[in-house]
């Protein structure tokens, strides 16, 4: 038992320790593309909220202090932003594409349906121009018969 004590104790000092983990995941950051920007500098960016609750019939107020990490580019400051935030602006997002999506579909199905008039319009046959040409090739047969008469006469 002794020896199974001391083995565990040995492993537990050994297995992986912080600074080998923060190595591990530095190493792997690396790996993947991160980059070093010399030109920063983190600073926390302390907040208080306060939060109302009744006790009995009056109302109290706890004030919550939060502070956050930031991390400064020649003067611009980056806030990261909290999972929360995150998650309502990919919301958003996902919102705003489904909305083109059916934009686009609706306008897709209205000029579907004007391409279809317009082909029936361009089917429809135009019996004016039918009835005038029609008129034009009986009247140029009905002279050329009246010329071809007066010529076998002469």
């Amino acid at each position: 038992m002794k020896k199974l004590i001391t083995f565990l104790s040995v492993l537990t000092m050994f297995a992986c320790s912080s600074e080998r983990l923060a190595q591990y995941h530095y190493k792997k950051a690396l790996k993947h593309g991160l980059k070093i920007v010399q030109d920063s500098d983190t600073i926390q960016i302390a907040t208080i909220d306060s939060i109302a609750y009744y006790v009995g019939d009056t109302i109290r107020y706890e004030k919550i202090l939060k502070r956050v990490d930031s991390v400064v580019f020649f003067r611009n400051v980056y806030l990261p932003k909290t999972k929360w935030q995150t998650r309502i602006e990919y919301r958003y997002k996902t919102q705003l594409v489904k909305q083109d999506v059916l934009k686009y579909k609706y306008i897709y199905k209205d000029s579907k349906e004007k391409r279809k008039e317009i082909q029936q319009e361009k089917r429809k046959t135009n019996w004016s121009l039918f009835l005038w040409g029609f008129l034009a090739g009986f009247a140029t047969f009905l002279i050329l018969r009246i010329v071809d008469k007066f010529i076998k006469i002469v």
